[in-house]
């Protein structure tokens, strides 16, 4: 019996509830269903729907359900779709905007495109959620509606970032200020696991990010660390010096959220100067304008290694779902490479590896301290999930 097209847009129902949506979706097994959040982000709706139609006609195996204001997102849809575009729409009728408080926006805007989405995977609706939104309020609101993996104590988010040898995975990029050595431990696990199956690295090399390559370099959580990493089943290298990030010794290297954020954002702003100079330098008279002809394709593949937009989007490792958070200026094809890397995240089970392989750890983080257990259970909760960070 031949495969029913997917109806076009104009055929679908569009929910007010996002539970309504189950019904609606293709049942097909073999695609991945991402719902997309179509108002998040500093070029959204536009750049998020274009995406999306980019992702669904470069692979066949996905299913995008766009979340957001269903007439501004069925407006952005009109006359782009062939007949088997594979895109549905759940309404939310609220947004939160990037300069919003995440505490304030997780309790007070249940209806946002954030909130939908994340349910949509909550249920079952959806197999990953992609957001080029708040990061906050995204972080937040997973944390308590998907919560963590059993035996993780804090989501991480984990970029990747071009090296001289490849790729390497760097994290956390910003979702906790501070952690104590345990928890700097399950992010290398969680990123081991990440580098394996969605990097297709056979054997990560893990390392701790830190001033010096020495043992005894670092502060007090990073030599904890180093030694809680030295005695762990990892593939541990030791200490990582910044200066060595790039040249692609590590395939994972581990950091508190606070120096890996700030690392992150140095690393955007000199491949925006480079990229800036080299213009003016192309640009300058007869002989640099013939010369750019001569290394315009060298230049190309150049551009394409260091560009963020190829990897599109970073998952929060460590949460019960599949979760990617993008770039807030992400244009359609940050969010196509962002969708592209959530298939890949759900096709090869990251999350169930990442359990596996803390079941199977042996507990070396006991550094439990008295100051959580005085803070209280509130205390605790706002800790896990980012609000007092």
């Amino acid at each position: 019996m031949a495969e029913k097209s997917p109806k076009p847009i104009s055929e679908v129902k569009i929910t007010e509830k996002a539970s309504e949506l189950d019904g609606q979706i293709h049942a097909d097994s073999r695609l991945v269903r991402i719902a997309l959040d179509a108002m998040g982000g500093d070029n959204a709706p536009s750049a998020i729907v274009e995406g999306a139609i980019k992702a669904v006609e470069a692979m066949d195996d996905i299913e995008i359900i766009l979340v957001g204001i269903n007439k501004v997102v069925e407006a952005e849809l009109s006359g782009k779709l062939g007949s088997k575009h594979r895109i549905r729409i759940a309404h939310a009728e609220e947004v939160i905007g990037m300069d919003e408080s995440p505490s304030i926006a997780f309790r007070k805007k249940k209806k946002s495109s954030v909130h939908v989405g994340l349910r949509l995977v909550s249920n079952g609706t959806a197999d990953a959620f992609v957001s080029a939104g708040n990061t906050g309020a995204t972080m937040a609101t997973a944390s308590v509606i998907l919560r963590t993996l059993q035996g993780i104590d804090r989501a991480a988010i984990a970029v990747v970032l071009p090296t001289q040898t490849g790729k390497t995975v760097l994290l956390d990029a910003g979702a906790n200020v501070s952690c104590k050595a345990g928890q700097l431990y399950q992010f290398g696990m969680m990123g081991s696991m990440y580098a394996k199956h969605a990097l297709e690295k056979e054997i990560p090399r893990v390392g701790l990010l830190s001033i010096g390559e020495e043992d005894n370099k670092g502060n007090i959580t990073t030599r904890k660390a180093l030694e809680i990493f030295s005695k762990s089943q990892m593939n541990f290298i030791g200490n990582v010096e910044a200066k060595l990030l790039y040249k692609g010794i590590a395939d994972v290297v581990v950091c508190d959220g606070f120096t890996g954020n700030i690392a992150l954002k140095i690393s955007e702003s000199v491949a925006e100067m480079i990229g800036a100079f080299l213009k003016v330098m192309f640009r300058k008279n007869i002989v640099t304008k013939f010369a750019y002809l001569l290394l315009k394709s060298s230049l190309r593949d150049f551009k394409k290694k260091v560009d963020h937009r190829e990897v599109g989007g970073a998952p929060l490792l460590g949460i019960n779902g599949a979760v990617f958070i993008s770039h807030g200026s992400s244009d359609a094809k940050s969010i196509k490479s962002a969708i592209a890397a959530a298939r890949k995240f759900v096709a090869e089970n990251v999350n169930e590896h990442i359990c596996k392989c803390i079941e199977k750890a042996v507990d070396l983080s006991n550094d439990e301290d008295e100051e959580d257990k005085q803070n209280g259970l509130w205390g605790q909760f706002k800790k896990k999930i980012g609000f007092g960070t």
